[in-house]
């Protein structure tokens, strides 16, 4: 370390008193050390101060250069990528932007949140994106960006940038049919992108996605009929699904988790019992507390457990009829849910304990839990 950290002051005092060649000749010069050298985190540091004081000085083609070897170097100085990734020149800040694999989320959503399309575009092309910074992309990218991030294998959505997308691919077959091809889009997206999707986009993933086209025209006959006689307790279904979900909460393994994959599977009966175990509420209190159009109980019983918005976003879908819900009432319950205070809502809840524990408990639901605390 003594000798790169020697050599490195040589180079320090040379940018202090040398001539703009000089100072080219000794950015390549520590460049091309750190390249091909191993170091710690302290030397690479130390690399990155001159090689950041350097680059400030050189032209665009000299910045593209660096930039395309920084993109390359699994230990390229952090400061360095940082800075090339916050370049205007996109000649300059694409290579890292696409590439490099020093850069981390936070250094992403910045650039994708103050830079212009083109950046976007660059970052929409990355091997792996996660959701904070496909979140940006999709809200502030241009058509050929979201549509770049929907082809993008790598690319990883949340469920509230899913649904922008959907919102964006209305008029948009190109990227309605690239969505409807992703393989981690759930059924309930799906579905609703489909509803807004052209003829043309719907036969071509109806040929595509044959199997998700299926379960949706399954899953939309299910729910065309009378639900509680359907799914009430006299069924069968019902008391297998019983069965199988109190044995799951015996053993301290039903959670917000199990009622989300549940729900993105459609199986309302373990949805409602789930939720009855964990809310100590009647099933035909939570079976109302589904269906009704008015989903303010739903809303407040997902905040007392705790839950996700992405689970609570489930559930609404899971009830709603045909399981479809317009953008605009999705974003009103989005928004309602999070003013929501956890304590309000589980005061809210005790007082329907109450209110249902001294009118006594239906005798097929048994005893009923305390609510669960999470």
């Amino acid at each position: 370390m003594n000798g790169a950290k020697s050599l490195l002051q040589d180079l320090d005092d040379a940018i202090a008193r040398g001539t703009d060649e000089s100072r080219t000749r000794a950015l390549w010069h520590a460049t091309d050390l750190l390249i091909t050298g191993r170091y710690v985190d302290d030397e690479i540091s130390m690399f990155g101060e001159v090689i950041g004081r350097l680059s400030e000085e050189i032209e665009v083609v000299a910045r593209v250069q660096l930039s395309e070897l920084m993109a390359a170097c699994d230990h390229a100085p952090l400061n360095v990528v940082a800075q090339l990734a916050l370049d205007d020149e996109i000649a300059v800040a694409g290579p890292v932007l696409r590439d490099s694999e020093r850069l981390d989320e936070k250094m992403l959503v910045e650039s994708a949140m103050t830079k212009g399309q083109s950046h976007l575009l660059a970052i929409a092309q990355r091997k792996i994106i996660g959701e904070a910074v496909t979140d940006v992309l999709v809200k502030r990218g241009d058509q050929e960006v979201v549509t770049s991030v929907a082809k993008n294998e790598g690319a990883r959505f949340s469920g509230s940038g899913l649904l922008h997308m959907v919102r964006r691919a209305e008029g948009d077959s190109i990227l309605a049919e690239q969505l409807g091809l992703r393989k981690d889009v759930p059924r309930h997206i799906f579905q609703q992108l489909i509803s807004k999707a052209s003829e043309d986009v719907r036969r071509r993933l109806e040929s595509e996605r044959p199997e998700m086209m299926a379960q949706i025209q399954s899953s939309v006959s299910d729910v065309t009929g009378d639900l509680q006689s359907k799914f009430g307790p006299s069924s069968r279904s019902y008391f297998v699904a019983k069965r199988v979900v109190t044995t799951q909460y015996r053993q301290g393994n039903l959670n917000q988790d199990s009622i989300s994959n549940y729900a993105r599977q459609h199986r309302l009966d373990e949805v409602q019992i789930g939720l009855s175990l964990l809310s100590a509420l009647p099933v035909d209190v939570i079976e109302r507390a589904m269906m009704d159009r008015n989903r303010e109980i739903l809303l407040v019983l997902c905040k007392a457990l705790d839950f996700s918005w992405d689970t609570t976003m489930s559930l609404l879908f899971l009830g709603a009829k045909d399981h479809l819900i317009t953008a605009r009432e999705l974003h009103d319950n989005e928004r309602a849910f999070g003013r929501l205070k956890i304590e309000t809502s589980r005061s809210v809840l005790k007082f329907y304990q109450s209110r249902k524990n001294s009118a006594g408990a239906d005798p097929a639901q048994g005893r009923q839990p305390e609510l669960q605390v999470h």
